[in-house]
């Protein structure tokens, strides 16, 4: 966790909601100068705290709607933190809880150097990140489509069929599967919709590889030479990474893509872990997924594999060998080298 620190003449606290703003600007000394709650409006965020740019930050949750205020403040060149939801306790302890005291509280954590801080994620990658997330949402979505034919034939106690539907032909032998109507309706339905999803993934595959290559096209080679990540894996780890630099050890990578698990313990003694939230869980996905990719056809990493299962369980190797790949994608990234695989297996 890393708190905000630097200091200013005037630190701006808001509590953000989607259609009000709640904003208090507190000095140095801890005195308020201003507390008012006004519109989701830049004019009348810019009114508020015109007298103050350029001796101000402001400091907001993390939540859905700060893209916003972030791209305003760089507009109007106003320092701006984003405060991490999870760490952020102060604001939600407390007798009584409202949108005036929490904007109050969010100043007073950035003036006492208690703000904790979360990424502000660059602007120009934003959006293409979001519609990665959203094709990861829609092919779940698709998957659970799928699941339901399954579970259909087993309502009905009819044979399990062998089909991929992944593939349109397969997809086209449900049409007349079932004998009653109404059961033939429904099957449609979700074939229809895996239909539409079919064609239009592929487009915003495409469309996303594309930004990829603007954005950090050597970076996605890079990541691409390691076997196993292929195209989806690869932009999901470069966009949930944004930029590298931005992670000073490896150390903190692993620990943000929930690779690691943090002790509890108090007094000398151990309570479990903790934390195991806190992180990307996009990022863990992926480094998953890859890891499991690599084992097939690989001769060299089932044997290396087999020598983490004499210290530990098979869910604990295959998480240590997950946490090995994105240490290795740390360094390809930091260092921009090509995959090594005699390298990898070696250290």
């Amino acid at each position: 966790m890393k708190f905000y620190t630097n200091s200013h003449p005037f630190y701006c606290g808001i509590d953000l909601h989607s259609r009000i703003l709640y904003v208090c600007i507190i000095d140095n000394e801890g005195k308020t100068v201003l507390h008012q709650q006004i519109k989701a409006d830049k004019q009348q965020l810019l009114n508020l705290l015109k007298p103050y740019i350029g001796h101000v930050v402001v400091g907001v949750e993390c939540m859905h709607c700060w893209y916003w205020v972030s791209d305003w403040c760089e507009e109007y060149s106003i320092d701006f933190i984003l405060g991490h939801a999870l760490y952020m306790k102060a604001i939600h302890g407390g007798k009584a809880k409202n949108d005036k005291i929490d904007s109050y509280k969010i100043a007073c954590l950035m003036r006492g150097g208690n703000f904790p801080l979360a990424y502000v994620y660059p602007s120009r990658m934003r959006a293409t990140r979001d519609l990665l997330r959203r094709r990861t949402h829609v092919v779940r979505h698709g998957a659970d489509l799928k699941a339901h034919v399954v579970n259909t034939d087993s309502q009905y106690n009819l044979p399990s069929q062998a089909l991929n539907l992944k593939n349109i032909s397969a997809r086209e032998g449900l049409k007349h599967h079932y004998e009653d109507p109404v059961i033939q309706r429904t099957i449609e339905l979700d074939m229809v919709l895996l239909d539409c999803y079919a064609k239009e993934l592929k487009k915003v595959e495409w469309f996303i590889e594309k930004q990829a290559k603007e954005h950090h096209g050597c970076y996605l080679s890079l990541i691409r030479t390691f076997p196993g990540i292929g195209q989806i894996l690869g932009l999901t780890i470069l966009y949930e990474i944004g930029e590298i630099c931005r992670f000073e050890s490896v150390q903190n990578f692993a620990s943000y893509s929930r690779l690691v698990k943090c002790k509890a313990e108090s007094a000398g003694k151990i309570y479990g872990t903790s934390g195991n939230k806190i992180g990307n869980g996009y990022l863990k996905w992926a480094f998953s997924e890859a890891a499991v990719l690599y084992l097939r056809g690989n001769d060299r990493a089932k044997n290396h594999l087999s020598k983490l299962q004499k210290r530990m369980s098979k869910g604990k190797a295959l998480s240590a060998l997950a946490h090995k790949i994105g240490r290795c994608v740390y360094y390809m990234l930091k260092n921009k080298t090509v995959f090594d695989e005699d390298k990898f297996l070696k250290g």
